[in-house]
């Protein structure tokens, strides 16, 4: 590592210590362990599920209010400023860092959980058209622009304060508009470490999802059930392409994964509207975000509160923690490389664009679902009861043409999507647990940071899929980060409204446009 590349030691050995304390003791006593995490979780649901709803939808208002603000066309890192990627790059990279494994499963077995059990408080009844109707709407709130303007509002105050404001590459330099000086020092690197537990957390807990996905897939083929030595061989595999990926830099390794792995989405849907139900996924799209608009703040301030229904904290709130937990670090990546673009570019492409594509998305492959499922006498709810959420895609899979191929084509997909989504998060934990990287400085940090957190990343789930209470201790690992993650992002957002009223950025603005005056009369 360079010399003035070295390590923060408050940001990287608090999370490295609680990893191997937490992995530890769901050894020793698994039952303790799971039983702690599942109380801590309860009582924050308890308690702080409003707050995660009213977090999530004031987030989506700041991104219109900035977009509509003066500061539109200000350009992350100055007028002269160049971008790090091409507007197609970027947008496969965004997509890519934000999508991960769970968009690929996820989207085929959440609504038939949502079409025989929906909310008591709605009084659906169980596999009906209602119920099927609401099933999509709360896809489309869990999976669109709710959630990326949960990264969008922390990756723009990233972009800013560390590309035009030259402030550290840090968690706490996004709170500096608020807090001042208080994020210097000690202080500033205990925000920068929680937010590493939260993301580590969650993408062990990720990568734990996806082997068990991986190895469904291979058993297709090859006879290879789900074990210690086989969700190991996954991992590994997985944790090699993503530090390889890593080291080989953003312009060789995660720009070319992440426009193979868009075009590859690109086709899989493709071919899935045209065999599939074609005329359902069309209608029923259509008339199914038409009813996500119309109950848009029902669905998203829904606590369930007043008839004690837990569906909202077992789906919405659930989700939020978990987009939460991811946000502080992926919003650093991603502010990272909108370098060069406005404002407004950088909200069209962290929001809009990643929000349509899965919109679209959900249309195709939830609609696909449910359309089987109604058609076949509850198919998929007996593959997802019987054989688990990652087998239902593959069910689906199989009703078409080709399905041999579509299914290596999956299993091929879910491990990019990984890959690329672990590749950019492994980047900006390197880069936050290194000082001296600054605006001015290298692309990325030392080599050996990303060989050692991707090392850790892959252990930790191996070792909490395998043999301590399977994907959903660490899951419980991930949603406690979900609660500090929160803090961090509200406070960003009131840093971000802040800087925004401060005056500074507009003058700067105001200078930008007095140039492109200039060089237009020129």
């Amino acid at each position: 590592m360079h010399r003035s590349h070295r390590i923060r030691p408050l940001v990287f050995w608090p999370t490295f210590l609680l990893l191997l304390a937490a992995l530890l003791f769901s050894y020793l006593d698994l039952p303790a362990f799971l039983g702690m995490a599942a109380a801590a979780n309860k009582w924050i649901l308890s308690h702080f599920s409003w707050l995660f709803s009213l977090a999530s939808f004031s987030l989506l208002l700041t991104c219109v209010w900035v977009y509509c603000s003066p500061i539109g066309k200000l350009r992350i890192g100055g007028v002269d400023a160049k971008p790090l990627l091409n507007r197609k790059r970027w947008f496969a990279v965004t997509l890519m860092t934000t999508m991960a494994v769970g968009v690929l499963f996820w989207t085929t077995a959440e609504p038939i959980y949502h079409l025989y059990y929906p909310p008591a408080s709605y009084h659906l009844s169980a596999g009906s058209a209602e119920a099927a109707s609401f099933a999509m709407s709360a896809m489309f709130l869990h999976w669109t622009f709710t959630p990326y303007a949960i990264y969008t509002v922390p990756a723009l105050l990233f972009g800013l304060v560390f590309y035009n404001l030259k402030q550290p590459f840090s968690v706490g330099s996004m709170l500096r508009p608020l807090l001042g000086r208080w994020v210097d020092g000690r202080s500033g690197q205990l925000i920068d470490a929680l937010a590493l537990y939260a993301l580590v957390a969650g993408m062990a807990s990720s990568l734990g999802t996806g082997a068990l996905a991986l190895v469904g897939g291979i058993n297709q083929y090859l006879p290879l059930p789900a074990s210690p030595f086989s969700i190991g061989l996954v991992i590994a595999a997985i944790v090699l392409t993503f530090v390889g990926s890593a080291l080989s830099g953003l312009h060789r390794g995660l720009t070319w994964l992440s426009s193979i792995n868009t075009w590859i989405l690109l086709a899989l849907a493709g071919f899935l509207l045209i065999f599939g139900p074609t005329t359902f996924i069309l209608a029923f799209g259509l008339e199914s975000f038409g009813n996500y608009l119309n109950q848009f703040f029902r669905l998203s301030l829904s606590t369930g509160a007043a008839s004690q229904d837990g569906w909202a904290g077992s789906w919405t709130i659930f989700y939020w923690a978990v987009w939460f937990a991811w946000a502080p670090i992926s919003a650093m990546f991603l502010g990272k490389i909108s370098r060069g673009y406005t404002v407004r570019e950088v909200i069209v492409m962290n929001l809009l664009l990643p929000a349509g594509f899965t919109a679209l998305w959900i249309m195709i492959f939830s609609g696909s679902a449910l359309a089987i499922d109604l058609g076949q006498a509850g198919l998929l709810k007996g593959v997802l009861e019987s054989r688990g959420v990652e087998n239902v895609l593959y069910t689906i899979i199989r009703q078409l043409p080709m399905s041999e191929t579509m299914v290596a084509m999956v299993v091929f997909i879910a491990f990019l999507n990984y890959v690329t989504a672990a590749d950019s998060n492994t980047d900006a934990i390197s880069n936050l647990c290194t000082a001296g990287f600054s605006a001015d400085s290298a692309e990325s940090a030392g080599m050996g940071m990303k060989v050692v957190w991707g090392a850790v990343i892959g252990v930790v789930s191996w070792v909490m899929t395998s043999y301590a209470g399977g994907v959903d201790g660490v899951k419980m690992m991930s949603n406690l980060g979900g609660l500090p993650a929160l803090l961090i992002i509200m406070g960003c957002m009131v840093s971000l409204i802040i800087l925004v009223n401060s005056g500074k950025l507009v003058s700067r603005t105001d200078i930008q446009e007095s140039a492109a005056a200039k060089e237009t009369q020129a």
